[in-house]
């Protein structure tokens, strides 16, 4: 070997590459890939498992149970790390790379990164076919890996050694790119992952990828400046972005400077403080009240790193005023020309520093921060009756487990949620701290990606108490992730919420005329009837059987109990409590829109029928 090459195989040369990637961000320097996540089987036993074992002091590894867990558990932690540091999940090829699928979908669709390293076929074709391949009748070099495709940022198939170099580093590119990141798989044949390769040393010398801070056109600047001060009723609409741009302290000098209040996505819920006089909460379907009258009335809505999601905007029925305009700060161009705005294309904390400082002396009329103060004031009223309603004995409902959570939590801790009944409470309810306290997942609302996140987030934060807040659907969905907290000792607090069946849909089955068909955990009878009777299914002890300690809570008082007690354990600990099903949240404030059948013989889907066509009919296109 020469003094300028390495010879090592694929696996290996990927792994010490890997292993030397950094980002850097404001002078603060982080791993890019900072672990791996494995579950090895003849796809990548010899060739990745061998090459973490060389290179087991520079690359850490975590074993997973599920190859879906395993990705969103990577998500958690590189949302926690804002995006500045991520994981990679190896896989074999067949089942445990199919099932890769949706935790890259999550991840894209969420703009977070991930680095997937599933095994593929032979390239040479030498061994065909393989246990576990897909044959393709006349595409030979298909195989299932190809399902990645659309839910990647960036693929590649390696199919020499020397492929790699090129596509590693536009791996790195897509991943440290805010404005590019999701998932990027490089998907890796197994006979490739063990052929060695003379590489070049420059390969592994530690690289550094800034993440930008890009700042806006100024002719962009100049316009949004235009609109924001011929406004008369803006509104901040702040999403995911403003945590990942790390933004918060900037958007409060932004708000404090000029009085416009801000709404939140379920993304960038906690980008104010919910005791900041501007703070309305959230917005959209699952909005507080008064974020969403605000809405209705608001001239221009400056949306700060958000998607726009059916969520918020109500299905196109929300923003109402006759003449509202969009004014869209986003470090993408893809999302900030939707709802046909003016774009400012940039860094959310860089635009809004620039904004403020061309604003200097401009505010919204005293009587606009009044009125939207005085709605603020009465919907934390709302909130608090709703978590203190009821008695100490009585059983509680899913508003007093989060009043009961609420009370116990500091600015440190992390709550998770991602499906189910939960994301519409929270975003009404929760009185969020810090920036980094609410973490839900409604971007893909994936059930099962609390717990596997709740790890992420605790690797990625290990002083801070992380609380993954899951009903008995999302658990039964994939709980397995509950032993890998148990083998890495991380303190992680489950509260287990049971209410016997699929509560979220449910609701929303016998709004929609489904009579809640299909959405109850009960007794099938002969003739095919559920009956009334709960299964006997104990999740309480499933969870103590796969390690955790178990505190049960049967009522509002001893719920409070078991939650301070789990705060305070250093093992993971599930609070398990059955909830009264009757719903207490608050309504919602805006529609959504889920289809309803055009014609059906039964009187709730008629009747549904009718309440959607009342509903369509106040939709807008916003052009």
């Amino acid at each position: 070997m020469s003094a300028r090459t390495r010879r090592l195989t694929t696996a290996q040369a990927l792994v010490r590459f890997l292993s030397a990637q950094y980002t850097e961000r404001d002078g603060v320097r982080r791993r890019l890939i900072a672990g791996t996540w494995g579950i090895f089987g003849h796809g990548n036993v010899a060739g990745v498992g061998q090459a973490l074992v060389e290179y087991a002091d520079v690359m850490p590894f975590h074993q997973g149970r599920n190859e879906q867990s395993m990705v969103h558990a990577a998500v958690g932690y590189a949302r926690q790390l804002n995006r500045l540091s991520a994981q990679a999940v190896t896989t074999s090829i067949g089942p445990g790379a199919t099932n890769l699928v949706t935790g890259a979908a999550l991840a894209t669709i969420n703009r977070l990164p991930v680095l997937l390293l599933p095994g593929d076929y032979f390239a040479s074709h030498s061994a065909d076919p393989l246990l576990q391949q897909l044959e393709h009748p006349v595409e030979a070099d298909v195989s299932v890996n190809d399902t990645l495709r659309p839910v990647s940022r960036y693929f590649d198939r390696i199919t020499r050694p020397e492929a790699l170099i090129p596509s590693a580093l536009q791996a790195m590119r897509v991943l440290a790119d805010p404005a590019e990141t999701g998932a990027v798989t490089l998907a890796l044949p197994q006979d490739v992952q063990a052929e060695a390769y003379d590489w070049p040393e420059e390969f592994f010398a530690e690289r550094v990828w800034t993440v930008r801070r890009p700042a806006p056109d100024p002719v962009e600047l100049a316009a949004a400046v235009e609109a924001i001060r011929s406004a008369e009723r803006p509104l901040i609409v702040a999403g995911g972005g403003v945590h990942h741009s790390e933004a918060e302290a900037a958007l409060r000098a932004f708000v404090e400077a000029t009085g416009i209040p801000v709404a939140s996505t379920q993304a960038g819920k906690g980008s104010l403080r919910h005791d900041h006089p501007a703070d309305l909460g959230g917005i959209g379907h699952t909005g507080t009240a008064p974020a969403d009258e605000l809405a209705r009335t608001a001239d221009l809505v400056i949306g700060v790193g958000t998607r726009y999601t059916d969520f918020t905007t109500a299905s196109g029925t929300l923003f109402q005023h006759p003449d509202v305009r969009f004014l869209n700060l986003n470090i993408t161009g893809f999302d900030a020309h939707k709802l046909a705005a003016r774009t400012l294309v940039c860094d959310a904390r860089t635009g809004l520093d620039l904004l403020r400082e061309a604003l200097t002396g401009h505010r919204v009329s005293e009587e606009y921060v009044a009125g939207y103060r005085a709605g603020k004031a009465r919907w934390d009223e709302v909130v608090e009756a709703a978590y203190r309603a009821g008695d100490d004995s009585a059983v509680p409902t899913q508003t007093q487990v989060l009043g009961a959570l609420d009370a116990v939590v500091g600015e440190d801790d992390v709550v998770i949620n991602a499906a189910g009944s939960l994301p519409g409470d929270l975003h009404k309810l929760w009185r969020s701290r810090g920036p980094r306290q609410y973490h839900l997942e409604y971007g893909y609302s994936c059930m099962g990606y609390e717990i596997p996140a709740g790890i992420g987030v605790q690797q990625a934060a290990p002083g801070a108490p992380v609380w993954a807040l899951v009903g008995d659907g999302t658990y039964l969905m994939m709980p397995t992730e509950i032993v890998t907290a148990v083998q890495e000792g991380l303190p992680l607090n489950i509260v287990l919420i049971q209410n016997h069946g699929y509560a979220s849909i449910g609701g929303l089955s016998e709004s929609v005329g489904g009579e809640r068909f299909g959405t109850a955990y009960r007794f099938r009878a002969a003739d095919g009837t559920f009956t009334g009777a709960p299964l006997p299914v104990d999740l309480a002890a499933n969870a103590a059987s796969l390690g955790m300690e178990v505190l049960r809570a049967k009522t509002v008082g001893e719920l409070r109990e078991a939650l301070a007690a789990a705060r305070a354990s250093t093992r993971p600990t599930c609070v398990y409590v059955e909830t009264d099903p009757a719903p207490t949240a608050p309504p919602a404030e805006a529609w959504w829109d889920v289809p309803v059948a055009e014609t059906a013989s039964r009187e709730a889907a008629v009747e549904a029928r009718e309440r959607y066509d009342h509903q369509v009919a106040g939709r807008r296109r916003h052009l």
